[in-house]
This record gives structure tokens, C-alpha cells and sequence, in this order.
């Protein structure tokens, strides 16, 4: 939004004269300041530009400055080491709950039905693909997941 009281405001309103600030006081220029009639609007012209380019600039600026008012005091907080290594630590836990999950359900399944769980939900594979790549139909496919599925569900 334009600031009313802006430089470049105050030069576009003011078709007739170059305005600029003195001590926050604005001065007005016009065609009667100068010798020769057509210096006037070429400098008109060329105030009207700078002032607009340095309006736009200021505008980039503040759309991407962020007052540290305007900063929630959580987003200001740092983790602390003991955070850190507590995170980490529940990680490397629930990593460790993945695999040992993954090697249930490994023992859980035939061979086949844990390759085409793994390609279609791991590797997002469609059953379209995983069938072409097995040169085998979509349909064997399909049924191998749902009961694997099936037995995974009984389980867990």
C-alpha cells in the first residue's frame, strides 16, 4: 500500500512541479524555476521514474522483512542439547520399533508378498507396474497385497 505522504506520492499528485523534501518540509519546483522551457519536463519525467523505482524498492524491502514483534516468542526459542539428544534419541527408538516391525512382517509373509508390499507402498509402485515388472497379471497383483494386508491386520 502507497504511503500518501510518500516522495513519489507527493511528485504524482503534483503534476506541475518536482517535489522533494527538505527537513520533512516538501519544495515544490516548477516550470518557472527553470531557463529553458523544456528542461522542466524531462526532469519531471525523470523524478516521476526515481521516485517510483525507489518507492518499489522500499516496498520489496519491507514485504520481506518481518518485524521481531511480529515474531512469535516460540519461533525466537533455540533447542537446547538436552533437547536435541532427547529427540535423536526417540528417533533412533522409533527407527529401531520400523525395522523391528518390518522383520515381523517379514516372517509374517511369503517372500513374493513382501517384495509387492514393499514396491507398492514403499516405492509407490502402481499394481500395473509391479505386475509388468513380474510379467504376471494386475489381478495376482492385487489379490497378493490384500492378503497380505489381510494377515498384517490379524496381527497388528
Amino acid at each position: 500500500m502507497q504511503d500518501k505522504n510518500s516522495i513519489y506520492a507527493l511528485n504524482k499528485r503534483d503534476p506541475d512541479a518536482i517535489v522533494y523534501l527538505d527537513r520533512g518540509k516538501p519544495i515544490r519546483v516548477t516550470e518557472e524555476d527553470f531557463a529553458a522551457e523544456t528542461e522542466f519536463p524531462k526532469l519531471k519525467a525523470w523524478s516521476d521514474e526515481n521516485y517510483h523505482e525507489t518507492e518499489k524498492k522500499n516496498h520489496v524491502e519491507s514485504n520481506h522483512t518481518v518485524s521481531v514483534e511480529g515474531i512469535r516468542e516460540s519461533a525466537l526459542a533455540t533447542e537446547g542439547p538436552e533437547d536435541r539428544m532427547e529427540r535423536d534419541f526417540e528417533r533412533e527408538q522409533a527407527k529401531g520399533d520400523a525395522i523391528e516391525k518390518a522383520d515381523r512382517i517379514r516372517k509374517l509373509l511369503t517372500e513374493k508378498q513382501f517384495k509387492r508390499l514393499w514396491l507398492y507402498y514403499i516405492e509407490e509402485m502402481t499394481e500395473e507396474e509391479i505386475a509388468a515388472a513380474e510379467k504376471t497379471s494386475q489381478q495376482a497383483v492385487s489379490k497378493s497385497i490384500r492378503q497380505a494386508e489381510e494377515r498384517i491386520k490379524k496381527i497388528f
